[in-house]
């Protein structure tokens, strides 16, 4: 377990690996082509995955439901997410007369912009060669030193598309949304920073292509179970998916931050939902779960041939789309929760957690560095703690709630209860009626008083 739990970011940096230092991938040989073929290829990539994900969560969500699901548009209905894209399309454009009309169309560009970019870092793979030459290419756009941290970047400035396009609706149902997601976003991104610190502690290094390689003999998911399980919700959290759909929900705010939105512009915030789905579930397979590199045992097999050439790719794509599936399960189960329970559980039990996780995993790694002692075991403990307090908070129940609700019980079991004194309630104190509240009683009303006078005098008297 000791070597297993060995960090190798302790040791030099991607020793005699030509190219960028600190990096593992080695991109010397790219050129200008190169780099704008892969880029095309990765925007070709996301947006087939969004009419699969589009599809896929549909079909899902319906066995769940125990219906059929689109089936109509294409074989199995693989074109109803298609169709949906060209009714978006050639849909009637519309736009709010009190909107900023500027931000209002720079909004949701900001959204799709920012979910692009994070992809340019993300590792398909090693290095393959192309079919039919002798060009040999990482299969990896891009990387640099702190490639994680401009994930990060990229992730806090999507929310700016967001925040602009509920103000500039010029509409309080928009606002209200918007502003839910700058504090969803600020409560989540930092449980999903703290939990990543525990992966650049046991990697060594910030560079996607270096974490990979550290992967190589055990997944990060392992050691780290508090942190995975932790940026598993926040993941969730941060792309606005139930049951964290605050920022758009359909009960409370008509659509959110959309609500002023149709045609294309709508069609924006939709694909730049989908794609942060897509790279929440890369970065999550990146720095978790060993990126391309083959489950166990296929990766034993024959000196690890299905981590070379293209197989990696196919693993990259296995374990995305089984994240995918975790959204779309976690949407067809959960009820989304109120915003007190949801802020609530950011600040009160996500944060404190990661925050404890990181320091524990910073004294195991300085203590085994610094005085050469195995902290395997209280490593796995803690961690083992870790989820159990975490579980503890979240399921504990509410002192306060739980003691009105015995006290409402035993209030309506006692056979000695007596009828509980109010004030007079006046619906129309705010300015219109409002049903009253337990507890609380209407006077009785003006015209059923004036009927009963009325029928009294006219009664035939004996």
């Amino acid at each position: 377990m000791r070597a297993l739990l060995a960090t190798p970011g302790l040791a030099p940096l991607a020793d005699g690996t030509p190219g960028i230092p600190g990096i593992h991938a080695d991109f010397s040989q790219d050129t200008f082509w190169s780099y704008l073929v892969k880029a095309v290829l990765i925007i070709v990539f996301l947006l087939t995955s969004v009419l699969i994900a589009i599809w896929f969560e549909r079909k899902v969500v319906a066995r769940m439901q125990l219906r059929p699901g689109p089936n109509v548009h294409g074989p199995f209905g693989l074109l109803q997410s298609l169709a949906d894209a060209m009714k978006l399309l050639l849909k009637e454009d519309v736009t709010v007369t009190a909107a900023d009309k500027f931000v209002y169309l720079l909004a949701p560009m900001i959204s799709v912009f920012c979910s692009l970019l994070v992809f340019a870092v993300i590792p398909f793979g090693p290095e393959v060669t192309i079919p039919f030459t002798d060009y040999t290419t990482p299969a990896q756009l891009t990387d640099f030193p702190v490639a994680v941290l401009y994930i990060l970047a990229c992730a806090s400035l999507g929310v700016y598309g967001i925040v602009l396009g509920g103000w500039s609706s010029g509409s309080t149902y928009p606002l209200l949304g918007s502003v839910r997601s700058t504090a969803q976003v600020i409560s989540y991104e930092l449980a999903m920073g703290l939990s990543l610190v525990t992966v650049f502690i046991m990697a060594g290094s910030m560079s996607t292509s270096e974490i990979v390689e550290s992967q190589t003999q055990i997944w990060w998911a392992i050691p780290l179970v508090p942190a995975f399980v932790i940026y598993i919700i926040a993941m969730i959290g941060e792309t606005n998916r139930l049951p964290f759909d605050l920022p758009e929900a359909e009960g409370e705010l008509v659509s959110g931050y959309m609500t002023e939105y149709s045609s294309m512009k709508f069609a924006w915030f939709f694909l730049a939902e989908y794609i942060n789905m897509l790279n929440v579930s890369a970065i999550a397979t990146t720095l978790f779960l060993g990126g391309w590199r083959a489950p166990w045992p296929l990766s034993t097999v024959n000196d690890g041939m299905f981590n070379e050439g293209w197989w990696p790719i196919l693993w990259f794509l296995v374990k995305l789309w089984a994240l995918m599936f975790v959204f779309v399960w976690v949407r067809g189960t959960l009820l989304r929760l109120r915003y007190d329970q949801f802020m609530k559980f950011g600040w009160k039990v996500l944060i404190p957690v990661a925050l404890t996780w990181v320091v524990l995993l910073s004294i195991s790694q300085a203590v085994r560095r610094f005085m050469d002692v195995d902290t395997s075991g209280i490593l796995i403990g803690a961690g083992v703690v870790a989820v159990v307090v975490m579980l503890a908070i979240l399921f504990w129940p509410d002192k306060v709630a739980r003691a009105e609700k015995e006290r409402a019980e035993a209030a309506r079991r006692s056979p000695y209860r007596t009828p509980v004194e109010t004030a007079p309630f006046d619906a129309f104190a705010d300015g219109y009626p409002v049903p009253p509240l337990p507890g609380q009683k209407l006077p009785p009303s003006p015209r059923r008083r004036a009927d009963v006078s009325t029928t009294t005098e006219e009664a035939p008297r004996g």
